[in-house]
Order: C-alpha cells, then structure tokens, then sequence
C-alpha cells in the first residue's frame, strides 16, 4: 500500500542514522555545519532508540524528527501541488500526523538493527542555502550503502530535507505514493489526512 512504501523509504533513512556516526575525517564533523547536524541528528537517534522502549521510545525519535529535520518543507513537497488546494485546518493536521506515522514507524523498527554505522563523508554545496552531505551506512551483514542527505538553510539554521539510499530520495518516494494515493481517492486530500491520523493513533 501507499504508506507501506511510505515507510519503507522512512525506515532505509533511519536505519542511516539511528546507531552512529563516524565522520570520515574530523575536520569535515567539526566545522561544517552540514556534517554537524547529521552528526547530531544520529547521536540523539542512537539514545534514544537505546535508552528507550515503546511511547518513550517514539517520543524521542520524534524530537529528533522536529529539531533536525524540516517536517513543514517535506510536508509540503510531499504533496506537491495538491498542498495548495488544501485549507489551513488541513494543511495543520496533515503536518501533525504524518510527523506522528513517521515517528511510529521508525520507533517500531529501531529494534530490529544492531551494530550499523555511518561514516560521513563530502559536503557538497549546491547553492541556495543547499547542501547534499555524503555518507555510507556500513552494516555487519551486508555491503554497504550509499546515503547522501539534502541539507537546507534558508536563514533559521540547517535543516534535514531529504534523505536518499542508493540515488533514491525518500521525500520523492512519498511524493509519489502520497499523489498516487489522493489521485485514487476521488483527487481528495482529506482521505490520506484521515488515514495518516489513524495510522498515528495505531
């Protein structure tokens, strides 16, 4: 199902970041802001996810979802143009519980890794306030695999837009299956505000 595929994208992101860092040089993690903030943003996974079970657990990850990435930005590109048809009500709810599924989601599969780490590489500037940060989820298990995270600063401080696994950007992932999902339903937003918010609550 569309959130199914949803959260699978959500869960390779997370699994990148959720149980360390290492920065591949140590001048690349101490003075660029990029590479800062996905060092962070994994530290605080990885107590989280290790210190905590169950609400407590979800609670955490969530903090790290609304300190360290931008949910307002991915929200509204994950809904592409439909985000301008939606009202102030909607456009709230919609941002409130697809933070809360995500946050679920990745608190329900943190369990589930052991051991992965994550060298963090190049910062490539993009321009616009734009930076795409190279890094390689190393797995005891497995080859390793290529991640490169979209950072944004628009003038509030970076933040975490995207997230892509082998070339595959997770907010366009959702874009798709977001669009895909309002388009069966009658072109309506509303029926996957609705289904976010159960998803939530499950």
């Amino acid at each position: 199902s569309v959130l199914r595929l949803a959260t699978g994208a959500a869960v390779i992101v997370l699994t990148g970041t959720g149980f360390a860092a290492v920065a591949s040089g140590q001048q690349v993690a101490e003075q660029d802001p990029a590479a800062q903030l996905v060092q962070r943003a994994a530290d605080q996974v990885i107590a989280a996810a290790r210190a905590n079970v169950g609400a407590a657990r979800e609670a955490g990850i969530r903090r790290v979802l609304e300190t360290y990435f931008d949910l307002a930005y991915m929200g509204r590109q994950t809904l592409g143009n439909y985000w301008n048809q939606t009202t102030p009500e909607q456009r709230e709810r919609f941002l409130k519980a697809n933070a809360a599924a995500e946050a679920r989601a990745y608190a329900e599969r943190f369990g589930q890794y052991r051991g992965q780490t994550v060298t963090v590489g190049r910062v490539n500037a993009r321009g616009k306030g734009v930076f795409i940060v190279d890094s390689t989820l190393n797995q005891t298990d497995g080859a390793p695999v290529a991640l490169q995270w979209e950072v944004r600063n628009e003038g509030q401080g970076p933040r975490i837009v995207d997230v892509k696994s082998e070339g595959v950007s997770m907010m366009m992932t959702k874009r798709g299956d977001f669009v895909s999902y309002i388009r069966n339903h009658g072109g309506q937003v509303e029926p996957l505000i609705t289904e976010l918010e159960a998803r939530a609550k499950r």
